[in-house]
């Protein structure tokens, strides 16, 4: 049960939000390439760790898209803007001419904080340079009244004015102190009205570093929390269902090697919970409709199996023989059928996006443990049963009526 509990559930199963974006870049001169796009995942890791989001799954697709799945997500619009600002930071007098921008200061140096008189809250920065911050500020401080203004913005693009973003109500300009004497020191500090939230996510957008590119959002998908609930409780009342009718199908048809199946069975099903807890990977619906076709897969290969050896057994072969021939003679159509299954589901992992990797994944994990409990664990089982020489001449143990075997 640890090993269930442990496991992250995925978007469709817990709730949460997915959103796809276009990537362009942000000059004439730049192209968007494999290694922009890593570039581009990477901060957006680097935001997410600032919404506490403990497995998102950010995944390329195509030449010049992101998808973006933040499971347990609740304040979509929120994430919506830590995700997409591009956070290029730029002071700026009043006549929009740059005096310093985000390459002035110091990696990681952001951070949040109070003020020390209000006690508001506020967002300091570190300047690499003192000495440049101070000449700033002097030359900035000798304006006169109403010009004496170093505007903090975010995100500035050509064609903006402070003039018309100071009346905006969402202005891209977070803060416009005014410089009123010389300041000889490396902290700045981003005054605007925060709260504690919202000033602790500018500082780790500030730390995450700007976006190297642009993120058009092309399609947006929430999944609500009961949504996601009622997902799973379906999703696993079905497979208890399908699982259930197996068993009692090769308990009712296989006897003996049915009940031999159907502890392998559930020696597969934990197997694959623990592969996935160790894989630290995400279970969504298409990962559980892996792990119940995995299921199928098993079942398949132990009724090649058994059914190789009831046909030696009705040759007339004694139990020891027939279980040795049967075992030999199926390996080899089991192996072709997970081999071949395998093979279909790289091919969905490499072509495929988030979802069908997630089925890719699941499944490739699925075949490999019904291999292992099926074909090996079945045939230990089984083989220390024929050997202790317990089922010989028992053929209806297997399966097999005793005049199917005078008939041949």
């Amino acid at each position: 049960m640890a090993h269930v509990n442990n496991i992250n559930l995925g978007l469709d199963l817990q709730g949460g939000f997915e959103v796809l974006y276009e990537v362009e870049p942000i000059d004439s001169e730049s192209e968007i390439n494999r290694e922009l796009l890593s570039d581009t995942v990477s901060a957006l890791n680097a935001r997410i760790d600032v919404l506490g989001v403990s497995e998102p799954n950010i995944s390329i697709e195509g030449d010049n898209r992101i998808r973006v799945q933040l499971a347990g997500v609740t304040d979509q619009e929120t994430a919506r803007e830590l995700l997409s600002t591009e956070a290029r930071l730029s002071f700026r007098d009043v006549d929009d001419e740059v005096k310093m921008d985000g390459g002035d200061l110091v990696e990681g140096g952001a951070r949040q904080s109070f003020h020390p008189d209000t006690n508001q809250p506020i967002v300091t920065v570190t300047v690499a340079d003192a000495s440049l911050f101070e000449d700033i500020t002097r030359e900035i401080s000798n304006r006169p009244m109403g010009e004496n203004i170093l505007a903090i913005w975010l995100d500035y693009e050509e064609g903006d004015t402070y003039e018309e973003e100071i009346m905006k109500e969402d202005s891209k300009i977070v803060s416009a102190p005014r410089v009123s004497h010389v300041i000889p020191s490396r902290d700045v500090m981003i005054e605007g009205d925060f709260t504690s939230e919202e000033a602790a996510d500018l500082a780790g957008i500030l730390n995450a570093g700007a976006l190297p590119v642009e993120l058009t959002e092309i399609q947006a998908d929430s999944v609500g929390a009961s949504l996601g609930e009622r997902s799973m409780e379906m999703a696993i009342n079905a497979g208890i269902v399908g699982i259930a009718l197996i068993f009692a199908y090769m308990l009712v048809y296989y006897r003996f090697m049915g009940f031999i199946s159907l502890l392998t069975l559930t020696g597969y099903i934990y197997l694959v919970l623990v592969v996935f807890d160790w894989m630290n990977a995400v279970l969504t619906l298409p990962g559980i409709a892996a792990l119940i076709l995995g299921v199928g897969m098993a079942v398949d290969a132990n009724i090649i199996t058994f059914e190789r050896i009831k046909d030696e057994l009705r040759s007339g072969k004694s139990t020891m023989s027939a279980f040795r021939a049967g075992s030999r003679r199926s390996l080899s159509t089991i192996l072709d059928a997970n081999i071949t299954t395998i093979l279909a589901a790289a091919v969905l992992f490499y072509f495929g996006t988030s979802a069908v990797q997630g089925f890719a994944v699941m499944l490739i994990v699925s075949i490999l443990a019904s291999f292992i409990t099926s074909v090996f664990g079945a045939r230990l089982l089984l083989g220390l049963w024929v050997n202790s020489r317990i089922l010989n001449k028992r053929p209806r143990m297997f399966g097999v009526k005793e005049r199917e075997i005078s008939e041949l």
